[in-house]
């Protein structure tokens, strides 16, 4: 019989510092949570491997030939179960390992992938989907944050879908002072990768009064710096600062198509800030229309009617995601091992 949860995890991630993302926010906050419920967890990253950088992200660097390194970490930590985050080059080698030894693994599903590359590269979404259903298939469970996106990938060909939903830290990002950018108001802001598949010029194409505002950076944001002399591009912000950028803002706007989740979404209504989006995988999931934000396929009109919501309604709605909770759902959908990795 398999014990029910496992205490000796291993979580590999292309994705990890010092990368900022969604997907990273949630991988550290999951480990530091783990390890707070009494968890032992390696993170195998490429921090710890010779590394190159990813083409068409060159910000991301990408482990070189990390089989042989991997396979020593993985035995003499011992794990007794193992979670594939990504899909890059770890990823591969650990399913591979875990797949020659016959030991179950679990993956996630944290970025639309198909979508993103189709935007960069002639790539038909089909063909990558094909590459991840291959990938994904030989785990015992993928991890999705919501629903809309688990029918995504059953529509897909994808099977057995577990939830594993997102958390926010509701003491950091709540309501503050609304003057911290002295700038002149409503703002409207953005926060995110400065890059094509956010859409992020569908938000600066709005016409809309007062200040619109971008924070994070990417390879978009220069070109959109000069195209758009009157937005205010403030960078990366982290920690307190981060806070006071977000919950500086009237409304949040969101103008991904592509996300899974939106980590972003649940910090902002922490904040006591409405969110505008399109009604698609993420927002729809996450925001309640007409409380928290408003979600039209005209997101300046979606814009101008959240600007009318009540920000405690907002925070409230960000209230019921919880970290420990998230991090309960993780643990329960992970497959132990019914035997000693040493053995196998």
């Amino acid at each position: 019989m398999l014990p029910d949860k496992p205490r000796r995890i291993v979580i590999v991630t292309d994705a990890w510092l010092p990368q900022v993302n969604g997907v990273v926010t949630t991988l550290r906050t999951t480990v530091t949570t783990l390890r707070k419920m009494g968890r032992e967890v390696l993170v195998i990253e490429p921090g710890l491997f010779k590394t190159f950088p990813c083409p068409t992200y060159p910000e991301i660097r990408l482990a070189w030939f990390p089989g042989g390194r991997l396979n020593r970490l993985l035995r003499e930590f011992a794990p007794d179960a193992i979670h594939i985050a990504t899909e890059g080059t770890l990823g591969h080698a650990a399913r591979k390992w875990c797949l020659r030894n016959k030991l179950p693994f679990t993956t996630a599903y944290h970025t639309q992938f198909p979508e993103y590359l189709a935007a960069r590269l002639p790539i038909p979404a089909s063909l990558s989907y094909a590459y991840l259903r291959r990938f994904h298939g030989a785990a015992s469970r993928t991890m999705v944050a919501t629903q809309s996106m688990e029918k995504l990938l059953q529509a897909q060909g994808f099977t057995q879908i577990a939830r594993w939903s997102r958390g926010v830290d509701t003491e950091l990002f709540s309501p503050r002072d609304k003057d911290v950018l002295a700038v002149p108001g409503p703002v409207w802001m953005f926060v995110g990768r400065v890059a094509v598949e956010k859409n992020v010029e569908s938000f600066l194409q709005l016409n809309l009064p007062g200040t619109k505002v971008v924070v994070g950076d990417g390879p978009a944001r220069s070109m959109l710096e000069i195209k758009y002399p009157d937005v205010k591009f403030a960078g990366y912000q982290f920690g307190e600062e981060l806070a006071d950028h977000v919950a500086s803002a009237d409304v949040f706007v969101f103008p991904s198509r592509t996300d899974t989740f939106g980590l972003v979404l649940l910090e902002a209504m922490a904040s006591g800030v409405p969110v505008a989006a399109y009604p698609v995988t993420g927002p729809i999931d996450v925001v309640e229309h007409g409380v928290s934000g408003v979600l039209h396929e005209d997101l300046e009109q979606a814009a101008k009617a959240a600007l009318a919501l009540n920000p405690q309604d907002c925070r409230n709605h960000a209230l019921r995601y919880s970290w420990h909770n998230a991090t309960s759902q993780f643990l329960n959908n992970l497959h132990a091992f019914d035997r000693k990795l040493n053995n196998a």
